[in-house]
């Protein structure tokens, strides 16, 4: 039980990791004529188009892509819950606890997306991929305003650390705030 309990795990991620992608690269307004993001849309408009038809966008906010990632991870919560063996708690709380995940996985990926652009530019400065370009754009939001406060020393952008010992700090928050 503990394998399947696993392998369920790991698709049930993978399926938000996509729709976490589709809004965070909508946000990072990154180019989605990109292989990578093609990809993504593909994968996850069999929930987001027909959501489109019920959900109208505000602005430049895909809403429908917002609403298909909280089902996705209000499910997914669901599942895991199930899969251990407890009873699903009321919505209202089922609710909650898919909140405060959604945040400290938002938050995990982007300590490993920096982690990734960091290592990237280390071993393979000036690459030019559609992964690095897309990584770049998602970085990009948190990592500009530390570049305008902190300057870089002797080469070395330390931006990173900074927004990395943040992140690192908000992921310790969040069970405390939830409580």
């Amino acid at each position: 039980m503990d394998a399947i309990r696993f392998i369920v795990s790991s698709l049930l991620w993978l399926v938000f990791f996509a729709f976490l992608l589709r809004v965070i690269l909508q946000f990072a307004r990154a180019d989605f004529r990109n292989p990578l993001a093609q990809a993504v849309v593909r994968v996850t408009n069999p929930l987001v188009l027909p959501l489109r038809r019920v959900v109208p966008p505000i602005g430049r906010v895909d809403l429908a892509s917002i609403v298909a990632l909280l089902i996705v991870q209000v499910l997914s919560v669901a599942i895991e819950i199930w899969l251990t063996g407890f009873s699903l708690p009321p919505f209202a709380r089922l609710l909650a606890i898919a909140a405060l995940v959604l945040a400290q996985r938002v938050i995990q990926f982007y300590i490993v997306a920096i982690l990734i652009a960091v290592a990237l530019s280390w071993i393979a400065p000036d690459t030019r991929s559609p992964a690095s370009a897309l990584l770049d754009r998602i970085c990009e939001p948190l990592l500009a305003p530390f570049r305008r406060l902190i300057p870089s020393i002797g080469g070395f952008d330390l931006s990173p650390v900074f927004v990395l010992i943040l992140l690192g700090a908000l992921l310790r928050l969040l069970p405390g705030i939830a409580a």
